[in-house]
Formats: C-alpha cells, sequence, structure tokens
C-alpha cells in the first residue's frame, strides 16, 4: 500500500505529464473526493498508508479518464461552483465560468430594482437560480431546448433557489408575459471556430449551447428582434458576448432599438457583457 501523500504526488504527476492545466489542483480535486478526505485531515494523515482498495480505484480511474479521455474535472465529480453556490452539472450542460459571474455582479449593480427575470438558454440554471438567490425577486424563470439541461437545472433550482421555474422553449416559443430583464449567455461560438475547441469542450460540453451557426451571432439576432415584445417599458436586455463581439452585438441591439447600450469587459480586459434597455414607442 502506497502512503497517502505518495499517491497526492503520483496523481500530480500523472496530470502534468499529460500536460493538464492546474495539474496540482485537479490532482487535490480529484483526491479530496476519492478519498473523502479534506486539507486538514490529510495533513494529518499524509505519512499513513491507504488501507482502502476502492478509494484507491475510485481515484486511479478518475486520473486514467481525465488523461486519457479528456473529461473535464467538473463533470467527473458532477459540481461546479459558480457564484459562491455549488451547482450540479453534467455533459447536458455547460460548465459554469467564472467569466459569467461578471454577468450577474453587473445585473446586481445596474439592475437591482428589477422584479422579473427570464433567463434564456438557462443551460445549469446558473444565471437565474444566482440572480433569484442575490436579488429580491418576485419572478424567475429559466428557459432552455434541451430537456436533459432543464432536468440538472430543475435540480440545482430544488437546493438553491425554489422559486426559479423551468420551461423547455426553442427561445421564445413557449414564454409569456413580460419581464423587466431578459438575460441570456447564448451559443455564440462560429461553426468553424468549435472545431478548433480545445478537446474538453469539443469533445464533451454540449455543442447545442456552443454553436452559434456561421458567425455566431445566430441566436443574438433572433433574442434582440423578439425579446421587446416579452419586456417591460424600459426592460433590460443583458448578453454575455465572446470576446470579439463588444462591436457586432451592440450594433444588432440599436439597430433593433434600444437604448443606452453598455459593453463591459471581464477580469481580463476582454469585452464580456452587452447591456442595453428599450422603450416601447
Amino acid at each position: 500500500m502506497k502512503r497517502y501523500k505518495s499517491i497526492l504526488k503520483n496523481g500530480e504527476q500523472m496530470l502534468m505529464n499529460a500536460g493538464i492545466h492546474n495539474a496540482v489542483g485537479e490532482a487535490w480535486y480529484l483526491f479530496e473526493d476519492a478519498f473523502s478526505m479534506d486539507r486538514m485531515t490529510y495533513y494529518m494523515e499524509q505519512e499513513r498508508e491507504c488501507m482502502n482498495p476502492e478509494e484507491m480505484e475510485k481515484y486511479q480511474t478518475y486520473l486514467r479518464r481525465r488523461v486519457e479521455e479528456r473529461i473535464p474535472l467538473q463533470y467527473l465529480l458532477g459540481t461546479q461552483q459558480f457564484m459562491g453556490l455549488d451547482f450540479q452539472v453534467s455533459p447536458a450542460v455547460l460548465i459554469p465560468r467564472q467569466d459569467t459571474e461578471t454577468l450577474i455582479e453587473e445585473i446586481i449593480h445596474q439592475a437591482a430594482g428589477v422584479r422579473t427575470v427570464l433567463d434564456m438558454c438557462t443551460g445549469s440554471g446558473c444565471i437565474a437560480i444566482s440572480l433569484a438567490h442575490f436579488m429580491d425577486l418576485d419572478q424567475c424563470v429559466g428557459a432552455d431546448i434541451s430537456k436533459e439541461a432543464l432536468n440538472i437545472a430543475k435540480e440545482n433550482g430544488k437546493s438553491l433557489a425554489p422559486m426559479v421555474e423551468f420551461i423547455n422553449s426553442d427561445l421564445f416559443d413557449e414564454i409569456e408575459g413580460r419581464y423587466d430583464l431578459i438575460v441570456s449567455n447564448p451559443p455564440y461560438i462560429a461553426s468553424k471556430e468549435c472545431r478548433e475547441l480545445m478537446p474538453e469542450v469539443r469533445e464533451h460540453e454540449p455543442m447545442l449551447a456552443l454553436d452559434g451557426h456561421e458567425d455566431g451571432l445566430h441566436f443574438y439576432r433572433r433574442i434582440i428582434r423578439e425579446a421587446p415584445e416579452y419586456l417591460n417599458d424600459s426592460g433590460y436586455l443583458f448578453f454575455e458576448i465572446g470576446y470579439d463581439q463588444g462591436k457586432s452585438v451592440p450594433a444588432l441591439m440599436k439597430e433593433a432599438g434600444f437604448i443606452d447600450i453598455v459593453v463591459k469587459k471581464d477580469l481580463a480586459g476582454l469585452d464580456r457583457i452587452v447591456y442595453g434597455r428599450y422603450e416601447s414607442r
């Protein structure tokens, strides 16, 4: 039997040799789950030998799948933290990313008075649930075309924000009523660029949630065109965008009659958020 310290170091080396980014961190998260051991316990027990072959096999299986199949860490563990909340994830949904936290924070800061929210292309539900968790809302709806994604979103909603309603809808097809704010992180990667994504994304995350068709703007066009029918007067439309869409998406919004359009950058200094208001004429 090997000592816990040696097991962890071997895991780190295995991920490093495979070129896994943040190999040390990922080796630890897999170790923590496989052996049900937090940091404090590890430091106390690191020189002890592992006497549980099932836990050892679980850890080795995690490592093999991460290296050989390039399955993302979050799918292996089935969870991802977002806005300080723990979300269930599976290959049916995109893995929530830190960039999207910038979108949540901007909505909380700029649209604190809104009472009703529609999250289009909700995926795991991380946007709708986070807004419901941190804002004083009367209504929050998440919509997605994928029934499999909605199953994950509903499970997240049960534990984190039971007030959120999830609807199976191809964009606005099944949506009723009007909202103070519509938000969306739609598929925005051009089809040809999808083939160039890293294998963790290309081979495991749902292409339905990534592929924005020929130029990456297909879903922005549809949402911008239809959103005014579902917005209250002076209602907000918020988007997450790709780093190279900071001019094209605002132009589409302006053409559709949106005003007070703002582009915000993420922590890396890249264009990440676009939002504006729509006033009924």
